[in-house]
């Protein structure tokens, strides 16, 4: 029985390990880009995918019992939450940007193609 329990804690332990990497990473992104939507899209997939990880980890850890349906609950609040949250930000964002013509290309349904936006058409 030593030896499952072995087995059990060293697994938990790799997803623990692999959600604090994700972390890792999380912050080097958010401190990294330089524009708020690709700051924004690093922290939620970060903390969606680290945090069920790690919550994955405990589960295995402690086994199954009423704590790990407490851990399951958890993770299925933050993977509907999260997601949501991060798209209104993104929405108020994109509606609320005032040099939208540097972030954002217009494209058109009708011609199929691209219009250039104004820092384009500064630059050439």
């Amino acid at each position: 029985m030593a030896v499952w329990e072995w087995i059990r804690f060293l697994a938990g332990a790799v997803f623990l390990l692999i959600g604090m990497g994700i972390f890792v990473i999380e912050m080097i992104g958010v401190f990294r880009f330089r524009y708020v939507l690709n700051r924004m899209h690093a922290a939620a997939m970060g903390d969606t995918l680290g945090i069920g990880s790690c919550m994955v980890g405990l589960i295995i850890i402690c086994g199954w019992n009423f704590t790990a349906l407490k851990l399951l609950l958890i993770i299925l609040f933050l993977w509907l939450s999260s997601p949501t949250s991060s798209h209104l930000i993104a929405r108020l964002e994109v509606t609320t940007d005032e040099d939208a013509w540097m972030h954002y290309r217009k494209t058109t349904l009708q011609d199929g193609h691209v219009e250039e936006s104004e820092k384009e058409r500064r630059q050439q």
